[in-house]
């Protein structure tokens, strides 16, 4: 039988719940806490369940921040997100702090049983919805990372040198003296990790970088 722990200070919900893993023939839920300070209390006594399904706006701790703290006692516990919260924050939040499934309270019991059994099996649940925003979330995220540091002048030269510009061109537009352009050009050429004009512009179209600096300019 899956053991699993329920951590809801809905105190009615957490019963429905309960009470649908309880009628199933392969889980079993005979623990519910309404705080993760008393889930972590239970679980340091050795007593280490299958899975969790935790709410996020809990009374102390949130559930989010409970993740992490569940995941110091039991490394290799299965936890599912269960909350009216669809915002891209808290799913990002529980997905780092290691959250295996996402769900929302509209999901019926056997919406979450089969969620419960996914994860049980090695995968993870987490709707279509919530999926498409959690691959937005990374997508924008590596787009991030992909900066390189760049100033926001550095962002509006390196526009403009994609555009074709020269330096002194550059220097006219953004009332710079040409030595103070050229002067950014080499930091931008350092950050990238290229040493030609056509290896800055190779290097921002493929990875977006002309976007940012357009939105710099914004």
């Amino acid at each position: 039988m899956t053991e699993i722990v329920i951590i809801e200070d809905n105190v009615s919900y957490s019963k429905i719940i309960r009470s649908a893993i309880n009628q199933s023939d392969w889980c079993k839920c005979e623990h519910a806490f309404t705080t993760v300070a008393d889930t972590l209390n239970y679980l340091a006594k050795g007593d280490h369940p299958d899975i969790i399904l935790t709410d996020i706006n809990l009374p102390g701790m949130s559930g989010i921040d409970g993740i992490k703290e569940i995941k110091k006692i039991i490394k290799e516990v299965e936890i599912i997100v269960l909350t009216v919260f669809d915002d891209n924050e808290k799913i990002f939040d529980a997905i780092c702090n290691g959250a295996n499934g996402y769900l929302l309270k509209n999901s019926s019991p056997e919406e979450i049983l089969d969620a419960i059994k996914i994860v049980v099996d090695g995968g993870s649940s987490i709707n279509a919805e919530l999926a498409r925003k959690v691959f937005g979330m990374f997508t924008a995220l590596k787009k991030s990372e992909n900066s390189y540091g760049l100033t926001k002048r550095e962002n509006e030269i390196l526009t403009y040198l994609v555009d074709g510009k020269t330096a002194n061109e550059i220097g006219k537009i953004t009332f710079t003296s040409p030595q103070t352009v050229q002067t950014h050009i080499k930091n931008i050429y350092h950050k990238l990790h290229v040493n030609t004009r056509s290896g800055v512009v190779s290097k921002a179209l493929n990875e977006g970088l002309v976007n940012k600096g357009y939105l710099s300019l914004k």
